[in-house]
This record gives C-alpha cells, sequence and structure tokens, in this order.
C-alpha cells in the first residue's frame, strides 16, 4: 500500500515537473500586441541635436551599444564610435543579452523599423517582434514625448552600419524568471510628463533625468539580482556587480572585484555627502572614470551640462536621507 501511494506521489511530482516546464518553453518568449505611441522621427537639426546631446550624454546609449571592450572605452572617453551592439552581457544563471545595432542599417539595424515599432520599444518594453525586453536595462517608458522623439531622430540621422547581432541567449531559468517576474513584462501604463522640464538648475529637471532618463535609480537601489526588483530604498545604494572576468581582463583589473553602488541620498555618511557645493559635484563628474570597470556611465556623464548636473544635485539634495552606513564600492567575497 505504502509503495502503490510512493509511486502516486512520484507521478504526481513528474506530472507537475513536466508541465511547469512546458509552460515556462512556451511562455517566455509571450508576444503582445500593444498599439505604438503615435510619435514621428523629425529631421529638424535642433531636434537632432538635442537627441545627440542625450544619447552621447545623460541616456548613456553609448556605453552599452557598441562592438566591444575597445569601441566601449573610446566611447566612454568622448571618441565617436558606431553604435552597431554586440556586447554581450551576461546575467549570471538567467543567460546573456547582447546590445542592438542602433545604426540606421535596413538589415541589422534599426532601418528594419518603423518608428512605432522603436517608440512602442522605448516607451511600453515591447520589442519589434511582439517580446517583452527588460525595461530596467532601458528604462526610458517616462521620458517626454519631445525626447524620445529627439533621440530615435538622431538615430535615424546616423550612417547606417550592417552588422548582425546574436538574439538574447537563455537559460531555462532565464526564461522561468521571464515567465513569472514582473520585471520582464511591458510597461502597461507609464507616466511621462506632458513635456521634459527644460534644461536648467531646478529641482524638476534633476528628478526626471535621474528616473527617467540617466536612470540613478536604477542602479542607486539595492535590488534582487534574479529578478532586479528593488529591494531596498531608492537611491541609497547597495545594488552589487559581480566581476566581469572579460572585462577586469582587458581593463587589467582584479577579477575577483566586486562593485557596490554607493548611497546618494543626502545621509551624513553617503557619497553625496562627500559634495559640499554643487561646483564639487560637478567637478567630479567632469573628471571621469576613476575605476576602470566601474558600472558607472562616467563617460557621458561627464559630458552632460553644468545646468543638468546642478539640477541632479538639487534634486537628490531634495530626498529624505536614508542611513546605510559607510557603503564599500569595491570589494572581494570571501571564498565559502
Amino acid at each position: 500500500m505504502i509503495k502503490k501511494i510512493l509511486i502516486i506521489l512520484l507521478s504526481i511530482i513528474v506530472i507537475a515537473v513536466l508541465g511547469l516546464y512546458i509552460y515556462i518553453q512556451s511562455s517566455y518568449n509571450k508576444t503582445y500586441d500593444w498599439p505604438a505611441p503615435a510619435l514621428k522621427t523629425s529631421t529638424d537639426s535642433t531636434v537632432i541635436a538635442r537627441g545627440k546631446y542625450l544619447v552621447e550624454g545623460p541616456a548613456h546609449c553609448v556605453s552599452c551599444h557598441v562592438s566591444g571592450f575597445a569601441d566601449m572605452v573610446a566611447a566612454d572617453s568622448g571618441k565617436t564610435v558606431d553604435l552597431v551592439g554586440g556586447v554581450g552581457f551576461t546575467m549570471g544563471p538567467l543567460g546573456t543579452l547582447y546590445t542592438r545595432n542602433l545604426t540606421p542599417d535596413k538589415k541589422t539595424g534599426i532601418g528594419r523599423y518603423t518608428d512605432g515599432q522603436i517608440f512602442r520599444m522605448m516607451r511600453h518594453g515591447i520589442r519589434p517582434d511582439g517580446m517583452a525586453s527588460m525595461p530596467l536595462l532601458m528604462p526610458f517608458w517616462n521620458m517626454a514625448d519631445e525626447d524620445l522623439i529627439a533621440v530615435v531622430s538622431y538615430l535615424r540621422s546616423l550612417s547606417p552600419v550592417e552588422h548582425a547581432v546574436p538574439e538574447p541567449n537563455w537559460t531555462f531559468m532565464g526564461k522561468a524568471v521571464r515567465t513569472f517576474s514582473p520585471t520582464f513584462k511591458p510597461i502597461e501604463k507609464p507616466t511621462p510628463p506632458p513635456t521634459a522640464p527644460p534644461m536648467g538648475p531646478t529641482k524638476e529637471r534633476g528628478e526626471y533625468l535621474a528616473r527617467s532618463v540617466a536612470n540613478c535609480v536604477g542602479c542607486h537601489t539595492k535590488r534582487d539580482m534574479m529578478t532586479y526588483e528593488a529591494i531596498g530604498p531608492e537611491f541609497a545604494g547597495g545594488m552589487e556587480f559581480e566581476p566581469w572576468p572579460a572585462l577586469h581582463k582587458y581593463m587589467n583589473v582584479d577579477t575577483t572585484l566586486w562593485l557596490r553602488t554607493p548611497n546618494i541620498t543626502p545621509a551624513p555618511n553617503s557619497a553625496l555627502s562627500k559634495f559640499k557645493t554643487v561646483e564639487e559635484f560637478i567637478a567630479r563628474f567632469r573628471q571621469g572614470r576613476a575605476i576602470p570597470v566601474s558600472p558607472m556611465d562616467w563617460g557621458p556623464f561627464s559630458r552632460m551640462s553644468d545646468e543638468d548636473l546642478t539640477a541632479i544635485y538639487l534634486f537628490l539634495h531634495s530626498l529624505e536621507p536614508v542611513d546605510n552606513g559607510v557603503i564599500e564600492v569595491s570589494f572581494k567575497k570571501e571564498a565559502k
């Protein structure tokens, strides 16, 4: 009798596991047929110039959409590189994502997509093929229409470069997380402002940049590294980045070095507290990269205007202080 019960229980477990496997394999690549925003690109030189500033500065597209480490370093230093994509970002047990070709090539770049498909990707996190992307990696859903138009208009103005990029390589665990985690679902109800706050030293402009363009909140918030959902106070730091061995070796940096984002709320021990004046804050950004493998986009951010950097400084100082103690930015994990 006991043997029969065990066989029945084992059969139920096997069926449940098999059912879950089939469900995940058939659901992780679900597609969404959502309407695109009614936005159109422009050939106006002023609009394109605004897009260039965003792409090379606060929106930091040039940090990732390059072909490899050499171009990544070159773009960080301010050199012009083709935004052809192809860098593979390993996401631990979830798999590997590859940055896309942003040039207007009609075979491998954004030239094969309509304005609507691109704007839907930026506003809702839905790829041209209908699959959901990972919006946190491209967190522009609350950018104002005029800035979305400027960015895509600038990208449309670039010289097309044919450069094929691999599709994402999801592990089974990655497919499971994609299936069940809300982080990998489209942005259903974005709340962009009617217009972008004008460039100027205002708290409103700073919040817009910190949340919807430069994405300070994305990294300077502790997150679950499986789902990327926030598990700590916003802007209080603590998000950990494991070593990227290939990049660390390329930059001649210890491959066991982990990095952690600092607290940028106005708490007494925070990173923000080191800068007593806005001039000191701006000077630090103008200095650029200090840690060669820092995930901070120091290169693009170093090229932001004084007005935008001042705006971010004012916004960060308007936040409630969160005392996280002293956060060590670089560290090594003890072997278990």
